[in-house]
């Protein structure tokens, strides 16, 4: 077959990837029309690969007709990905060939109408024609190649090298280490990433949740994990979710992925503050002042020891009411006392005589920017843990 390039004009694929975004569009349409298996709902992780499998493709294609070669390690993942994940929802690869078909007609409908806009005449037609439906294959083949390669992850082989992954994520290992124990593992890497804590399985172990394929985990050991990449998409996936429901899990804030290790021990620290297994996940996002709290607790003690010596003269029922006075006082707009007796849930003039005795004790601190926000950390620390 004679080279695309060779054949068609240099500014071809520029115009083909004018067409990109409304051709994948197009193309979506009618796979889930024609396609019972793809008419569901394009959510969580179904969506996603759908979408990114076309778009993926369509870049792949003006990329070939540019002059490239062959289909490159990142986006033959994308097309591993999702024969794996045919597999994973207990399919056959027939609906996948069929809507790469379905897709293949669809694209040289449109890339039909472009070259004869550009002028082509019928050799490069044919020539172009053959070139999609030779892309087509080269997907198909490599889709044919995951399936085949998630039989044999649940055999345990690509299973031991995403665990070995893993644990060089959540070690330390260099950047040299870990992109070659990802390519070991298939495992194409992320931008950012999220760990989740949970809590060690029960004496009658369950069945091991189905997780997405990108979704790394060590489950079996006294401190279970999970590393989930991409999170904004992947922690609304159903069978991420399920799989942290009732497992006392915490969600670790999403970072580069070199950082992994600190959302693991972001999440960890946490859970041991939490007085028991949460009913639903948490989510550090929502408990990133009290992990700046938690960070380094020797030194939020010696601040708590120098802002709140005024009160270290009361009762400690006294301390305790006034230090969630000053508290109200200083998270409220203006302070005032109706706003602290909203806050505290007391009457306004037991606020007002509170905060009487508040001013006493603190003075000058309570203008002070600096001082006002030391208060504040000592006493978010102080009334979350007394001890």
């Amino acid at each position: 077959m004679t080279r695309p390039r060779e054949a068609l004009p240099r500014n071809f694929s520029t115009e083909l990837r004018t067409e990109e975004k409304s051709l994948a569009v197009e193309i979506i349409r009618e796979i889930r029309a024609a396609i019972p298996e793809f008419s569901r709902p394009l959510a969580g992780q179904f969506g996603a690969g759908i979408q990114h499998g076309v778009e993926t493709a369509l870049a792949e294609f003006a990329d070939r007709i540019e002059g490239a070669g062959g289909l490159g390690a990142e986006r033959l993942r994308v097309y591993r990905s999702l024969g794996r994940g045919e597999l994973t929802e207990g399919r056959s690869l027939d609906a996948l060939q069929a809507a790469y078909r379905l897709g293949a007609r669809v694209a040289w409908r449109r890339y039909a109408r472009v070259a004869r806009r550009c002028g082509l005449g019928p050799e490069p037609l044919v020539t172009l024609a053959e070139a999609v439906f030779a892309h087509i294959d080269e997907i198909a083949a490599a889709s044919v190649q995951g399936y085949v390669e998630a039989r044999a992850d649940r055999a345990g082989a690509l299973g031991r090298s995403r665990h070995q992954l893993l644990g060089a994520l959540l070690g330390g290992a260099g950047p040299e280490e870990i992109r070659s124990a990802a390519a070991a593992a298939d495992w194409a890497l992320p931008e950012r990433v999220a760990c989740v804590a949970l809590d060690p399985p029960p004496a009658a172990r369950p069945r091991p949740p189905r997780l997405p394929d990108p979704v790394l985990a060590d489950l079996d050991r006294p401190e279970p994990r999970l590393l989930v990449p991409e999170p904004e998409l992947y922690l609304r996936d159903g069978q991420v979710q399920e799989a942290l429901r009732g497992r006392g899990a915490v969600i670790g804030p999403p970072v580069p992925l070199a950082e992994a290790a600190e959302s693991l021990r972001w999440a960890r620290l946490v859970r041991e503050r939490l007085p028991g297994p949460p009913p639903e996940p948490v989510d550090c996002r929502d408990r990133l002042a009290d992990l700046l709290l938690l960070a380094d607790r020797p030194l939020v003690r010696l601040i708590a020891e120098r802002r709140l010596a005024p009160l270290a003269g009361l009762t400690a029922k006294q301390s305790h009411r006034l230090a969630e006075t000053l508290l109200a006082r200083l998270q409220t707009h203006h302070g005032s006392a109706p706003e602290v007796a909203a806050r505290l849930g007391i009457h306004p003039q037991t606020a007002r005589r509170r905060l009487h005795r508040v001013q006493e004790l603190f003075g000058d601190a309570l203008a002070s920017p600096d001082a006002r926000f030391e208060l504040e950390v000592a006493l978010r620390s102080t009334l979350r843990d007394p001890d």
